[in-house]
């Protein structure tokens, strides 16, 4: 029951409500747009030629955000990891706008798939909150919740005045710097619901080009929201750009195997490598040896000849619960491989054309075949080239009409479907790992998506992470495939509320941890040593070194003048992470750590970076680092020390001339 306020009827809230039922249209996120009003009411001012424009309050910023540099770093983590010598996979913990920045120089133009999942800005999303002139700051702030006051940062609420132009800005920039880091071929998919999947389109047909939208998937779920006012919204969407149209459809299909090729193919091989394990059994060699070869062999003829393997083929494939198209591959042929048949009928109402009658004599009766009615599929020149290349079916005599041999190893796959079907969510499998996380998608969903599209060695990103989806389907990809996919999330470090893990991060890398032990005891293939389930942390904070030039041409520079700029409390690994950022090197890269006169020396890259960051550099000891060149025979060598290593100015000074007596020119200092 309402209780009386004692106020008197807010006239001009009435007044807006009345002007909204006649005008909706000049209402914008709640703001009358008093231009369009004007134009409603017959009175247009506005004398600029018109253009097809998508703009939004803080569009302007948006761009500015993202061309801005980072200041900030990646600090590893080796206690959190998992495997961290030997895996190729990154956990990163930030703020993903500032993490991508980062990782501009190091992985441009190396990914192949991005996969996200952004906040659908439900009314009830934490939307990142950018602040383009301390953005690390912010990250720190944002990681406790709230600002700088201590005032507790709100979600996205539907009642804001910028409710659509807060989630857009917060979209753009990620978008645009993540462009970057596609490879020429690459595509990106976004997960979508219906708040803003119309801005999102718009958005995404700015910045990848309406030319490189390759469609918009429709994931039924199977869930109806029963309690809906409106249509009930039982599914989401997932918007697939490429990076260039070109590139991409000369090097990928955006196709997916057919549901059960696979199943097929392998039951085929199984059969078929009966013919081999016969021809070299024991019992033929004994035959032979006895000169009992002729009655044996008919022995093993009668009971092994490809036609009984056929049979037996048929016969398993008949009680399969697979569609008739599936079941129309019942041959193997004399290679191992599976086929049907296909009419060569000419498809077309009217007669085929006068050199599409060619005859066809059977190869054992040497009759002629009978032909279609109205002529063969193909020209003479095209159906000769098809018998000899033995890709034309006959029957066991002349009677029947050829068919066309369609292999299934070559039409295994098909064009991705606009729906697809797939219910639930990992719940369970959540509830397995004991890890609770509200709405996690199903992984089995992302593998397919992933399968689509990359194959071995290919890098996927994901910097909306939330309990590291992608992670759990890439690895789960790579044991099936025997494949080695990489990935890199990215999860901002949001608090849970709950006790075990305090945040999302914590029961993303948990996630990691418990599933790739998963997929390793559910595998298949015995020898696990190609499968990476292992993960490298690094953790978004302000960069070592006090006062950083954020021009980052300027790192090349030689040395600086002698300061101690480096802050306390970073260690020499939080550093040399922080250099290879910088040089466009990636995380993974093998280091070495080489003792050299008692000194701590990295050698990355087999001797492409060398980095001793220790202090109390002698000339003798940088006449010992200059001999790592010729010991990795590396062609190109860069050294770095830190500013205040050296002993004194002159040993400073004198390693610049040490270093380039050995072919080393690239002399820098932090």
């Amino acid at each position: 029951m309402e209780k009386l306020d004692g106020k008197s009827m807010n006239i001009v809230n009435e007044n807006i409500e009345k002007l909204k039922e006649l005008f909706p249209e000049v209402f914008s996120e709640g703001k009358i747009d008093f231009t369009k009003l004007e134009e409603e009411l017959g009175l247009f001012t506005n004398t600029e030629p018109e253009r097809y424009n998508f703009t939004w309050a803080g569009k302007s910023e948006a761009k500015t955000i993202a061309q801005t540099p980072s200041t900030g770093t990646l600090r590893p983590c080796k206690e959190e990891s998992k495997d961290w010598d030997t895996t190729q996979n990154l956990y990163i913990e930030g703020d993903n706008l500032e993490v991508l920045k980062l990782l501009q120089k190091s992985y441009h133009k190396k990914v192949k798939m991005i996969y996200i999942d952004p906040p659908y800005n439900t009314g009830k999303d934490f939307v990142y909150k950018d602040n383009f002139k301390d953005n690390i700051k912010n990250y720190l702030e944002q990681t406790g919740q709230v600002d700088s006051e201590g005032n507790r940062l709100s979600t996205n609420s539907d009642t804001s005045g910028r409710y659509h132009s807060d989630w857009l800005s917060m979209m753009y920039p990620r978008l645009k710097l993540a462009r970057n880091l596609l490879k020429n071929d690459g595509v990106i998919f976004i997960h979508i619901g219906k708040h803003e999947l119309h801005h999102l389109s718009l958005m995404c047909n700015e910045i990848f080009g309406e030319t490189n939208h390759l469609g918009t998937i429709i994931w039924d779920k199977g869930n109806p929201k029963g309690d809906s006012n409106t249509v009930a919204y039982q599914h989401e969407n997932i918007i697939a750009f490429a990076k260039d149209i070109e590139s991409f459809k000369e090097n990928n299909h955006f196709q997916r195997p057919k549901k059960n090729a696979q199943k097929i193919i392998n039951k085929a091989n199984q059969l078929f490598k009966k013919l081999g394990k016969i021809a070299v059994s024991d019992d033929l060699k004994k035959c032979i040896k006895n000169f009992e070869l002729e009655i044996d062999i008919k022995k093993f003829e009668s009971e092994y000849t490809l036609e009984r393997i056929n049979e037996e083929f048929q016969q398993w494939l008949s009680k399969q619960n697979f569609s008739n198209g599936e079941k129309a591959y019942k041959y193997i042929d004399d290679n191992g491989f599976v086929f049907r048949g296909v009419s060569m009928a000419w498809p077309n109402k009217k007669k085929a054309p006068d050199d599409y009658w060619i005859p066809l004599l059977h190869p054992l009766t040497s009759k002629p075949c009978p032909l279609p009615d109205k002529g063969w599929r193909n020209p003479s020149e095209t159906m000769r080239k098809l018998l000899v290349d033995n890709l034309i079916l006959f029957g066991v005599d002349e009677k029947k009409q050829p068919e066309r041999k369609y292999f299934l190893h070559e039409n295994m796959e098909e064009n991705i479907a606009s729906i697809l079907f797939f219910g639930g969510s990992d719940d369970d499998l959540m509830k397995e790992f004991k890890l609770d996380f509200d709405n996690p998608k199903p992984y089995m969903f992302a593998k397919e998506l992933i399968s689509y599209n990359c194959t071995d060695s290919d890098l996927i990103l994901d910097f909306f992470s939330g309990s590291a989806t992608t992670s759990h389907a890439v690895m789960q990809l790579n044991s099936e495939n025997s494949t080695n996919r990489k990935y890199i999330l990215v999860q901002l470090s949001e608090p849970t509320g709950q006790k075990n893990y305090s945040t999302i991060c914590e029961i993303g890398k948990e996630r990691i941890r418990r599933a790739g032990e998963k997929v390793k005891a559910d595998s298949i293939d015995k020898d696990l040593s190609r499968l990476d389930v292992g993960f490298k942390v690094f953790k978004l904070d302000s960069s070592n070194i006090k006062e950083w030039d954020t021009d980052f041409d300027n790192i090349e520079t030689n040395l600086l003048e002698s300061v101690e700029n480096i802050k306390a409390e970073r260690t020499s690994e939080d550093l040399l992470y922080e250099i290879l950022l910088k040089y466009g090197l990636d995380l993974t890269l093998p280091i070495e750590e080489k003792t050299i006169d008692g000194k701590k020396v990295f050698v990355i890259g087999y001797g492409s970076l060398v980095v001793c960051l220790d202090d109390d550099i002698t000339t003798d000891i940088v006449e010992n680092i200059a001999k790592l060149k010729e010991e990795y025979q590396s062609e190109i060598m860069r050294v770095v020390f830190k500013d205040s290593s050296f002993q004194n100015a002159v040993v400073k000074t004198n390693a610049i001339q040490i270093l380039k007596q050995h072919d080393i020119d690239e002399v820098v200092s932090i």
